[in-house]
């Protein structure tokens, strides 16, 4: 692309570049980050998967304090504490239920890495409460709850974010900037994907509950099913009674990137095509999604491969934008600039991480600076995996309306747009 900028140039011209925006991975504490007033204290629900990088990244904040930590799993409990014992001076309180949390006035902060249907009835109460809200991806596990978190963050004043960490990994922020910029010219079309190599989870037994799991607390919003020995920890996501398959798993960071970059909203017209080819078990959702989004004057795809990690572009994460002057393509932890003949001109590094993201978030509460993904942008881009999963599901096209932003002229696809609830877990604002 001879005529567009160079990175130097564009990093001359760039007000953020002199801030130290390629200061990958690394939070610089404020002084209103350092002062006593400014200490929060938080907790952490959910610690059997994602919720260690959020202590780990607490604890590499500065003037922030753990203050509890909660599982269904008594034996994750233990872990934590010992974990954030050996890091802060003051050990965290160990709960089961988080309702605890929401009592302590003294609580500022609570993040949340529990299965997806928890996500949104934790945040809304938690945000009743008072707290502020650091949430995994998905935000939600249904588009109702997603509508539902949004108001909930506007009645209560919080803030929410939601963990799609790439929104503030600095390399990443400087290649939305560069496409932004119309560098590239006008930017017509994502191709987002995700690559990995499952196992089988094999079918479930009717068993026991163990002991140090509180199954009917783990179950909490969703209508209780028994306990079978394949489910605890990681294989509901592979179930849609608790889970949103590998879309919603991992899927939301390269659609999030992919609308981020695009600039865009809600589709017009969605449809996925897929299925399960590789295993025959319990798995409900599919191994292989080919799912398109059309925004009108631009659209996007994403492709979901859990039976092979072959990659289009190479590494397991990424989104490439197609460019009237060529493309750019973000994996992993890289992104390159390919010129319209398909040559790559250049080609930059960056580090992943979550401390960026969370120090963000601390930095909005304390400071009222802007999130980097606030509920609504979150909700945004989950949405795109909800109406994916829909699409497939009922095996139909999924249109939107403009104005509502809801299903279109589909019974049968609205109908999941929602879900049923355990009596007196039904989410409310």
């Amino acid at each position: 692309m001879k005529d567009s900028f160079t990175r130097r140039d564009f990093l001359k011209t760039t007000s953020v570049a002199g801030a130290g925006l390629l200061a990958m991975g690394t939070v610089r504490p404020t002084r209103a980050a350092e002062s006593p007033n400014n200490r929060i204290r938080a907790a952490v629900m959910g610690v059997n998967g994602r919720g260690m990088n959020h202590v780990s990244s607490l604890l590499a904040l500065p003037n922030c304090e753990i203050a509890y930590i909660c599982d269904v799993d008594s034996r994750a409990i233990d872990k934590a504490i010992n974990a954030v014992a050996k890091k802060q001076d003051r050990k965290p309180k160990g709960v089961t239920d988080f309702r605890q949390i929401l009592d302590d006035k003294e609580i500022d902060v609570l993040t949340i890495a529990t299965p997806n249907h928890w996500h949104a009835p934790a945040s809304i109460l938690a945000c009743k409460a008072g707290k502020h809200v650091y949430v995994e991806k998905p935000c939600c596990h249904n588009p109702h709850e997603g509508e539902l978190m949004v108001q909930a963050a506007r009645k209560y004043n919080r803030k929410v974010q939601m963990g799609n960490q790439r929104r503030s990994w600095p390399w990443i922020i400087e290649a939305m900037q560069r496409l932004h910029s119309g560098e590239f010219g006008q930017v017509f079309f994502a191709r987002a994907w995700y690559n990995n190599r499952r196992g089988p989870i094999g079918h479930g037994k009717p068993a026991p509950v163990p002991e140090w799991l509180d199954y009917s607390l783990w179950q909490g919003p969703a209508p209780e099913r028994p306990f079978v020995d394949n489910l605890i920890h990681y294989n509901w996501h592979w179930r849609w009674h608790w889970g949103n398959g590998e879309i919603g798993n991992n899927g939301i960071h390269v659609l999030d990137l992919a609308r981020w970059g695009l600039k865009v909203e809600y589709p017009k017209r969605v449809t996925c095509g897929g299925g399960r080819y590789h295993f025959q078990d319990d798995q409900e959702t599919p191994d292989t999604y080919v799912t398109s989004f059309d925004f009108g004057d631009k659209g996007a795809t994403f492709t979901g491969h859990s039976c092979d990690k072959h990659s289009p572009e190479g590494g397991m994460f990424g989104c490439t934008f197609y460019c009237e002057k060529g493309a750019l393509v973000i994996s992993d932890t890289t992104y390159r600039i390919l010129d319209s003949n398909d040559k790559v001109v250049s080609e930059e590094k960056g580090q992943s991480g979550d401390h960026d993201h969370f120090g963000n978030f601390l930095d909005a509460i304390r400071d009222g600076k802007p999130l980097n993904s606030e509920i609504e942008e979150g909700y945004k881009s989950t949405l795109l995996c909800h109406l994916g999963n829909i699409a497939y599901r009922t095996g139909s096209t999924v249109d939107l309306d403009p104005a509502s932003h809801k299903i279109a002229h589909n019974k049968d696809a609205m109908k999941l747009w929602s879900n049923e609830y355990r009596k007196g877990w039904e989410p409310k604002v």
